[in-house]
């Protein structure tokens, strides 16, 4: 028989736990129903102390970059104004006269030049500048071709090495020059390629990467201002794009790069006769090479870094924007973000490694100097980039959601109108495509801020060096191949999550901003939610079967 205690022990026990199980959830309803205001609170704390002087302080900085980038688009303006107005031409500017045929000294009456051509698995381009360089409007006798081949794939080293051969038995003096590894990339290659001894009778060395096709009378245009301004190391020709039709992508670049040759090249060039190497399409003074120290591989951007030593020995450069060569811009996404990543990480690690050399260099005046150091480095290789991404993709999207903190009308909106009119004049037949591309460039700023701060911190990719891919008339042919069938990619290679959370922010600011906001900046920010989602899903550019 049960003892009446035990009883009503358990009683007790069924009525406790009837009461917690009642309890619990009134509990649990009273915190859900809380929990906004609880956030309300924590966020109304910290907002005052600490969001807003921080956001005030982002907001002063990004006005401060900002005023630094439109002064500095009007400085070149003014410089282009003056040099169209005042008719400075190179001609006027440098001694300039046409090569003529020497009865007397026959060949002999032409410099040397060296033509060098960097390739690296190039199937579908190598033919090109292969057959342009072997048309080059030069005395035979006088011009040495050397096809640096660094690739990888014996089939296409094979098809490279089969193309000079067919030039050289024409008569065309092609020397195939491979290497036993890839070390220092394309400053390496060039480098080993002005070591062998037939390069000592060189004058001259002509540089084109294997997509770039170069005129025939393009020595002839720009040697001979190297033959009579012994001060001139360099001479870049501007380059020109064969597919910029080919898609949006392609007509962005166009616009961007236009702006580039058309206005930072011939400022630099008319003021200071300074400017960065391309690259590609220029001709430089072997001894300017030699006298700067040679090619060095410490960076990405081995171009700029001869060219910035160059000129701190005082080598003076010259830009012709009359003398155009034809090249392929990368048409695929994944292409172009591994260019764009390359030209702004090298820029900023160059300056975080020469900053100091050349502010005490004494070859050259302050001003040159000044130029170099804030004009040419801070402002259009970094300030351009950070300020673009943080002050129209961070900051102010922040200030909808922080009406505390404000943006003075000049700075979200007339200086940024002006900064991009001064932009268009680079191409004015995309006039119209002016809207598309600040959104473009609003969104590839994020890589290339993120590239900027890896460059000066020298991060874990500060040197990777992803060769860009040309097509050439590749996608043509698959296109005609295979009119039918569409090329499939991987949905997941074409997911970008930065740009598809940096877009879901500014949806989110934008439509703040419509309901509760009153500055109007939900238009904007709905556009540039949607170019940075649909680079996010990854359909911008071409889709290139298993690419």
């Amino acid at each position: 028989m049960q003892h009446p205690l035990v009883g009503q022990m358990r009683e007790r026990e069924k009525m406790e736990k009837l009461t917690s199980t009642t309890m619990i959830p009134e509990a649990f309803q009273g915190t859900r129903d809380d929990i906004a205001q609880q956030m309300g609170m924590v966020w109304e704390q910290v907002k005052a102390p600490l969001v807003i002087p921080l956001l005030k302080v982002a907001v002063v900085l990004s006005l401060i970059m900002s005023l630094m980038l439109f002064i500095e688009r009007l400085y070149m303006a003014i410089i282009i104004l003056f040099v169209k107005l005042l008719r400075k031409t190179p001609q006027k500017r440098f001694k300039w006269l046409p090569m003529q045929d020497d009865v007397e000294l026959g060949s002999s009456a032409y410099p040397m030049v060296l033509i060098q051509i960097p390739m690296f698995n190039e199937k579908e381009v190598y033919k090109l500048s292969i057959g342009a360089a072997c048309g080059l409007s030069w005395p035979s006798d006088r011009l040495v071709i050397q096809v640096l081949d660094d690739s990888t794939d014996p089939v296409i080293k094979e098809m490279v090495e089969r193309e000079c051969e067919r030039w050289a038995s024409k008569g065309v003096n092609v020397r195939y020059t491979i290497r036993d590894n890839r070390k220092g990339y394309k400053a390496g290659a060039l480098r080993e390629g002005l070591k062998h001894s037939y390069v000592k009778q060189c004058d001259y060395v002509a540089i084109f990467d294997a997509d770039f096709q170069p005129e025939p009378d393009f020595l002839r245009r720009s040697i001979p201002f190297l033959i009579h301004n012994p001060e001139l190391a360099l001479v870049q020709a501007r380059w020109i794009f064969v597919n910029s039709a080919e898609c949006l992508l392609t007509r962005m670049q166009e616009m961007s790069l236009d702006y580039h040759f058309t206005v930072e090249q011939e400022a630099g060039s008319s003021a200071f006769s300074f400017f960065g190497f391309n690259g590609t399409a220029g001709v430089w003074r072997i001894s300017a090479i030699n006298e700067a120290g040679g090619w060095k591989d410490r960076t990405t951007v081995e171009d700029m870094d001869l060219a910035v030593r160059a000129s701190l020995r005082g080598w003076k450069f010259l830009y012709l924007g009359d003398l155009q060569v034809r090249s392929e811009l990368p048409s695929t996404l994944k292409a172009f973000r591994f260019q764009q990543h390359r030209w702004s990480c090298g820029p900023a690690n160059l300056f975080r490694k020469m900053v100091m050399e050349i502010a005490r260099n004494k070859k050259v005046s302050i001003r040159k100097r000044f130029y170099v150091i804030y004009n040419f480095f801070l402002v259009r290789k970094i300030v351009g980039h950070v300020v673009t991404f943080v002050l129209y993709c961070v900051v102010m999207p922040a200030t909808v959601l922080i009406p505390e903190v404000e943006i003075p009308k000049w700075g979200s909106v007339y200086i940024p109108s002006l900064v991009t009119l001064l932009n268009a004049v680079g191409t004015p037949r995309s006039f119209h495509l002016l809207m598309y591309w600040v959104l473009f460039e609003n969104v590839m700023s994020l890589h290339r801020t993120k590239a900027s701060f890896i460059g000066l911190l020298e991060a874990g990719r500060v040197n990777e060096w992803v060769v860009t891919e040309k097509l050439g008339d590749s996608l043509k042919t698959t296109t005609a191949a295979k009119t039918v069938r569409k090329p499939r990619i991987s949905f997941s290679n074409r997911l970008h999550l930065t740009e598809l959370c940096i877009g879901a922010y500014l949806f989110m600011c934008g439509c703040f901003d419509f309901a509760y906001g009153k500055n109007r900046y939900y238009i904007y920010l709905f556009l540039q939610s949607i170019a940075f989602s649909i680079v996010g899903f990854g359909y911008v550019g071409t889709f290139v079967p298993n690419s």
